[in-house]
């Protein structure tokens, strides 16, 4: 059966047609970031792909070629058997390497050849990727969106996560980017997403969106982390109406005290995390705090960074780039549980919920 070609703006509209995304790169391309959902099939592993390649350059490219043949070869048959041979002649796979070149065409070929209806991406992920950049803005700006706003360890992300709970449609930026978008908000041992992955994750969530629907979003910053949120949804964040969400300071506390909980586990590394903070503070701060932190005087040393560096820097943040802060309709929490966030979802949902008709 022919081979049929998709454009990747097509490609973007269409990923739910297909029974199975196939990248046929090699394992460290498709890390770095790939088609939501796609499967990585590698016509060249990590090791033959820098091999083949220097045979290329050092040798010649008909040599090249003939060696990456003789591997490639090896491959896809490895995938048939391990993938392939239980798929019903219906089977309608989705195909693309880094241009839908060689690598992706030789696996189409094969597949085709045994009489799938497969389908490969034109220009491969390197077209994919530069029509998810174009697409994004457009996506960003048909939603619309509720900023949960409230200063550090007001129980944002709870929120959003009660929000999601009851069904609403949520926005989890931080958690896309394995970050709690502070200077203290690296979690160890979960690396960030590069910005092209990021960017992917957050495409793939925004086209799952109902736009009849609000999306519940929390007041990030231009950055979450070493990441940079899509500017044409920052924009759209930053004109929404707000929640201003408010949670008295012993709650606060004790929520960032369970949140960070590995600091109180390794009170060395929240020293040495710490010390970000002393060209804003001094060394004589940072220093008096890391010996509360080894006294075990940690929560004394959270309420000190809430009131003395994150609440000001916020409230100065806030009122500049949220424009319709000034508005927001104010949302107090009891308390941290979880009984008090899922009433203050109830309440929110049940606030964008238009009335019966009459």
């Amino acid at each position: 059966m022919p081979v049929h070609t998709l454009s990747a703006t097509e490609a973007l509209a269409r990923l739910a047609d297909f029974d199975t995304i196939i990248d046929a790169r090699s394992e460290a391309e498709h890390t770095l970031d790939h088609v939501p959902g796609a499967l990585n099939w590698p016509t060249l592993n990590n090791q033959e792909r820098i091999e083949i390649g220097t045979l290329y350059k050092q040798v010649n490219p008909f040599e090249a070629r003939k060696r990456g043949a003789a591997i490639a070869a090896r491959n896809i048959a490895a995938h048939v058997e391990r993938e392939v041979l239980d798929k019903p002649k219906g089977w309608q796979p989705l195909v693309y390497c880094w241009r839908g070149g060689q690598r992706s065409g030789a696996l189409a070929t094969i597949l085709g050849a045994i009489g799938f209806r497969v389908t490969l991406i034109e220009g491969g992920y390197k077209a994919w990727r530069a029509a998810l950049v174009m697409a994004l803005p457009a996506l960003a700006q048909r939603l619309s969106y509720r900023v949960v706003c409230g200063p550090t360890g007001s129980g944002k992300t709870r929120l959003l996560h009660a929000l999601a709970d009851q069904g609403a449609q949520v926005l989890d930026l931080e958690a896309l980017a394995n970050h709690r978008s502070s200077v203290l908000g690296q979690i160890p041992g979960l690396p960030q997403p590069g910005q092209k992955r990021f960017e992917s994750l957050v495409w793939d969530a925004l086209r799952g969106f109902d736009p009849a629907r609000v999306v519940y979003v929390e007041s990030e910053s231009r950055k979450v982390g070493n990441l940079r949120v899509p500017e044409a949804l920052m924009d759209a964040m930053r004109a929404s109406p707000c929640i201003d969400l408010q949670l008295d300071d012993a709650e606060r506390v004790a929520l960032l005290l369970e949140d960070y909980d590995f600091f109180v586990q390794n009170p060395i590394a929240f020293c040495e995390r710490l010390t970000a903070l002393t060209e804003l503070k001094g060394k004589a701060v940072v220093a008096a705090w890391s010996e509360k932190v080894r006294q075990g005087r940690t929560p004394e040393v959270v309420l000190e960074l809430l009131k003395g560096h994150y609440d000001p820097t916020y409230a100065q943040s806030i009122g500049r780039n949220f424009v319709r802060f000034a508005q927001a309709a104010p949302l107090a929490l009891r308390d941290r549980s979880p009984l008090s966030l899922a009433s203050a979802a109830q309440t929110l949902i049940a606030s964008e919920t238009p009335p019966p008709m009459a």
